[in-house]
């Protein structure tokens, strides 16, 4: 396998597709109605050029050029880590055997279901953004947003691939479904439901990119572990690209509390509404909104499903092969903290395999509080008292064992009403959504920020902040 990627052909590749004619005219098939998709559901805001990177290698080191790209123009491609030699199963009933270079029959649905699932999210995000450029802060952060929608559609090609070539009629078809679907949509809606979630303003946006962002990172994470090596080269490569998008998040989060801690500082006051400051309350509102949101993509805390994908050696845990133990768990246990009807809290001991969606549920939460840091030390360091904190994992949720549960962001379960009447505390209301959006007026000066928002410490590949990222119509 090649480290290139040969960027003479239609559809930039290092799998070899000129070698698979068959393959090669069913893609070129989709392209142009990917095309079509990217023309109606993309990014609404029009350009000449932005400064993007494109994959050109899939090496550790080099991998990307940077360069400015009219963004329909974008090489979008099918791009797999390199092959490992003499990989084996990690994990499940079949570790130690070598890994599947084709899809085994029994596991096919499975398979085609988890790759479905995770496709289905590249383009969702893409639909949910689309409008943000018109109300861009900075030209970094117009470039910030276009780069991170360029890359999910072409993890959306990543997943395309994969259906074309190893599924069959019913792997195409699954993939003309992957742009008939649009996020929030009434009728055909996408599969996850924090995919169908309006992402209205830049606050929404960072908060996007920093939690849901993160979920991905996870998902990936377990599925670059699959015994299905395609799919585990394909999501060690995606898992580059993700790094940049949870950067956007982490940092824009990091620079609107910046901005929100010197207005405190300035005016001597919390209520900087006034001065065109986003409250850190309001910061706090959005970030249980979106924390919320994203754990429900890890599913039911119990799963057998899970647990039968890891017996079968389809998706492995976080880091699977740094974990000191059997990487069976037909032995283990772990307790499973459940709310009851009466207001309290109980344990339950369970099969660890029984409980996977709530070990890789733990891990993003050790990871997502390293962002709350960052940003209660930026508190700190102004002086500010104010500190965010992550909530409790049972509040506000559709899924899993606490939906159906009324719990508080400290996890006190309470009744509906009290719940309710305190609400306007835990999650924006309409009033802040007003606000933030009011907020949103577009800063495309070369240099200039809008003053809601500090500028980045550094730019992209060492260019500077008042670089110009965007050529604008």
């Amino acid at each position: 396998m090649p480290e290139k990627i040969d960027y003479d052909a239609k559809i930039p590749n290092n799998v070899h597709l000129a070698d698979d004619r068959r393959l090669q005219r069913a893609l070129e098939g989709w392209q142009p109605k990917f095309m079509n998709w990217w023309g109606e559901m993309g990014p609404t805001l029009e350009t000449e050029g932005v400064y993007l990177r494109t994959a050109v290698s899939v090496g550790r080191d080099g991998w990307a050029h940077f360069d400015h790209v009219n963004v329909p123009d974008y090489r979008w491609g099918i791009f797999l880590a390199e092959r490992e030699p003499d990989r084996r199963i990690a994990f499940g009933e079949h570790a130690g055997e070598p890994v599947w270079q084709q899809v085994p029959g029994e596991y096919r649905a499975d398979l085609q279901r988890l790759i479905v699932i995770q496709g289905d999210t590249e383009p969702a995000s893409v639909e949910q953004q689309r409008l943000l450029g018109l109300t861009a802060p900075s030209l970094y952060d117009l470039r910030n947003l276009f780069q991170v929608n360029v890359e999910e559609g072409r993890h959306l090609w990543a997943m395309v691939y994969l259906l074309h070539a190893y599924f069959g009629r019913e792997g195409r078809d699954e993939a003309e479904g992957l742009l008939l679907r649009n996020s929030g949509s009434p009728d055909a809606p996408r599969i996850l439901g924090a995919f169908n979630e309006e992402t209205a303003d830049w606050l929404a946006f960072y908060m996007f990119t920093y939690f849901t962002d993160r979920d991905g990172k996870y998902q990936l994470g377990t599925l670059k572990e699959s015994s299905f090596d395609p799919l585990s080269r394909t999501c060690e490569f995606m898992l580059k690209e993700e790094a940049h998008h949870m950067m956007v998040g982490t940092t824009g989060v990091d620079r609107v509390v910046q901005r929100s801690a010197e207005l405190i500082r300035e005016h001597d006051t919390y209520d900087i509404a006034s001065h065109g400051g986003i409250p850190l309350d309001i910061i706090q509102r959005y970030l249980n909104f979106h924390y919320a949101v994203s754990l429900d993509l890890f599913g039911s805390e119990t799963s057998t499903n899970a647990a039968n994908y890891y017996t079968a050696g389809l998706k492995g845990r976080w880091q699977e092969t740094r974990r000191k133990d059997d990487h069976k768990l037909t032995e283990d246990s772990r307790l499973l903290e459940r709310p009851r009807d009466d207001g309290t809290w109980t344990s339950e001991e369970m099969q660890a395999i029984l409980l996977l969606n709530l070990d890789l549920r733990d891990e993003y939460r050790a990871d997502c509080q390293t962002g709350v840091n960052r940003w209660n030390k930026i508190l700190a360091d102004a002086g500010i008292d104010f500190r965010f904190a992550l909530p409790h994992p049972g509040f506000n949720r559709e899924v899993g064992i606490n939906s159906g549960h009324h719990i508080t962001p400290d996890g006190s379960i309470v009744d509906e009403a009290t719940w309710e009447a305190a609400r306007h505390k835990w999650l924006p209301t309409a009033e802040d959504l007003t606000f933030v959006r009011s907020l949103m007026h577009p800063v495309y000066e070369r240099g200039k920020i809008a003053s809601w928002v500090a500028p980045p410490r550094q730019g992209i590949n060492g260019k500077p902040f008042d670089y110009e990222y965007v050529y604008l119509t």
